[in-house]
């Protein structure tokens, strides 16, 4: 962990700060089902100022505070909700509801968040206004882009927005900017595959949706490596492959679920103008026939280049040149803060999660059962918050 100054008021709430990580780590709650974690969002900014307001995304917050008489508007962006795994690592703070953990930190994101507000609502220390929204559903209910069709920004308008996400696998504590494209498209594709059932002793009598599945499996393989440009970057996993029960029966249908990520719009469209043709064409080789469910989800993260610099600027100012990660380069992981950068410019950043042994705590992946947010860069994210709404609003 490396050493930076820390906000005196966030370093006398530390304490009070890491409990709350934790209480929220030990209660998750799943995308759009965040009644008890919005419940403690909206009666903590209330007690401090701020005029909440609820509902937006269904179990969104929006805590809005002005001072003085500044026009300007900046917007901080915090997502809350757990994943479906229940977690494995013991720990005296572990989820106490199987099936469901933050296994992505937005426990910490919502903790950091929240205590950068109670010093910035005490010190009263900016001119303008300030909004900060605690998102519902981030992992792929497309929370973001509920808010946004909710009217985020036409009730509570930003000139900036800004987010943050903790990143396993970099030094705790050492921030990253990058301009332009810093997390990928994310979308699924859900193929199903009609052929024929039978008895496994007489194929010739099938169509046999196995195999179509399996054909179709290697040629999409070959997308990213013969059909993308090298220069640009692609990414289609096939996670999940569902078909039959018995060894001696062939079924009548095959499912495969797949994971398709890229970075430049115009790649982004063709995957799914060829994967489409692609199942259908490998299906009508074999006799048999392929139903597409294309799901458009989250587009790339693009920072705004002027607000990505702002925000870098106030890093090396308030923490030094040794907080900032060299040479970052962009990220395969996304997220649904890109419907937000699309309606307004902003920028969103990493901050180190430390290096972690595989599902051993801190450091270790995300998604992972064995994950947990390393609650030593608390303290820097915060007083990063609060320096960069002070510099925003002066």
């Amino acid at each position: 962990m490396i050493s930076v100054p820390i906000h005196p008021g966030i370093q006398a709430s530390t304490e009070e700060m890491v409990g709350l990580r934790r209480q929220i780590h030990a209660n998750p709650e799943l995308g759009y089902e965040e009644f008890q974690t919005s419940e403690l969002v909206a009666q903590r900014l209330a007690r401090w100022g701020y005029a909440v307001h609820r509902g937006l995304g269904g179990t969104g917050v929006v805590g809005s505070l002005k001072l003085g008489q500044g026009g300007k508007r900046l917007g901080l962006r915090a997502d809350m909700d757990a994943l479906p795994m229940t977690e494995t690592t013991g720990l005296s703070w572990a989820s106490r509801k199987p099936g469901a953990m933050h296994a992505c930190g937005h426990d910490g994101h919502t903790a950091t968040l929240l205590a950068a507000a109670q010093v910035l609502a005490a010190a009263k220390g900016f001119d303008g206004t300030l909004n900060l929204i605690f998102q519902p559903a981030e992992e792929g209910l497309m929370g973001a882009k509920k808010m946004v069709e909710d009217g985020l920004f036409e009730r509570f308008p930003c000139d900036a927005v800004y987010a943050y996400h903790n990143e396993p696998g970099f030094p705790a504590g050492q921030f990253g900017f990058l301009p332009g494209v810093i997390y990928s498209s994310s979308d699924t594709v859900v193929i199903t595959i009609e052929g024929k059932g039978g008895h496994g002793a007489m194929p010739h009598t099938t169509v046999d949706p196995i195999m179509v599945a399996a054909h179709l499996i290697l040629a999409l393989q070959t997308l990213v490596s013969r059909e993308v440009d090298p220069n640009d970057m692609a990414v289609v996993t096939v996670g999940a492959m569902n078909a039959g029960k018995a060894p001696n029966v062939i079924p009548t249908s095959a499912e495969l679920k797949l994971s398709v990520r890229a970075r430049r719009p115009e790649v982004r469209a063709f995957l799914r103008e060829r994967i489409t043709a692609m199942a259908r064409g490998q299906a009508a080789v074999h006799g048999a026939s392929a139903v597409v469910d294309y799901q458009w989800k989250m587009p790339p993260c693009v920072n705004d280049a002027a607000a990505t610099d702002f925000a870098r600027q106030v890093a090396l100012a308030s923490m030094g040149e040794k907080a900032l990660i060299p040479d970052m380069a962009p990220l395969q992981a996304s997220d649904d803060f890109a419907f937000m950068l699309d309606a307004v410019p902003g920028s969103y950043f990493i901050v180190g999660n430390g290096d972690g042994k595989p599902g051993s705590g801190p450091g270790c992946m995300v998604h992972n059962t064995g994950y947990d947010f390393n609650d030593e860069i608390l303290p820097s994210t915060a007083s990063y918050w609060v320096s960069l709404v002070q510099a925003y609003l002066r």
